[in-house]
């Protein structure tokens, strides 16, 4: 159960139903339309279990799940901090010049003439072009995910190479 892609995370109950609610952390929301099963797996760690969707909707900018076999706002509770995922072979088909979150995180990154910066930590949404958040040498970088900036995305290989313009690198 490694290669999960997260698509929202469980945080509260809802009624006595057994319902939960959850922030949906894909850019697809429609994607719940015809999912069957996902894996909810705790933050806490430990091993995820495949549960059945048997319902859902939508209310204020979150997802409502009601689970096969969760009837009870007591068992839902116990869901309460976890990952609905789906395994990545589920994915939604992405363009060639997208990319997910997890993808990018954990991408070396290099100038174009091999300079290594440091690496992917994560990406911050701003409502316009993505930053990636990059560490290396006790520093940290906030470097935009445009294409004239990051002009070769190897996902592949993890590596990520950047074209700066003047004083990006720099504190």
């Amino acid at each position: 159960m490694d290669d999960l892609v997260v698509i929202a995370r469980i945080v509260k109950t809802r009624g006595l139903r057994g319902e939960a609610v959850a922030d949906i952390l894909t850019d697809f929301p429609e994607r719940f339309e015809g999912l069957e099963n996902v894996v909810v797996k705790p933050l806490s760690g430990g091993d995820g279990r495949t549960l059945k969707i048997e319902k859902f909707w939508f209310q204020k900018g979150r997802v409502i799940l009601k689970f096969a076999g969760v009837d009870t706002g007591e068992e839902a509770e116990k869901l309460r901090d976890s990952d609905v995922c789906v395994p990545e072979q589920d994915a939604v088909e992405l363009e060639d010049d997208e990319f997910f979150d997890w993808q990018l995180a954990g991408c070396a990154v290099e100038t174009i003439d091999g300079t290594p910066i440091g690496e992917v930590s994560e990406v911050m949404r701003t409502g316009g072009t993505e930053i990636l958040v990059v560490k290396g040498d006790g520093k940290e970088y906030l470097i935009p995910f445009a294409e004239s900036i990051c002009t070769d995305v190897d996902i592949e290989n993890k590596l990520i190479r950047v074209d700066p313009p003047e004083g990006l690198l720099e504190f």
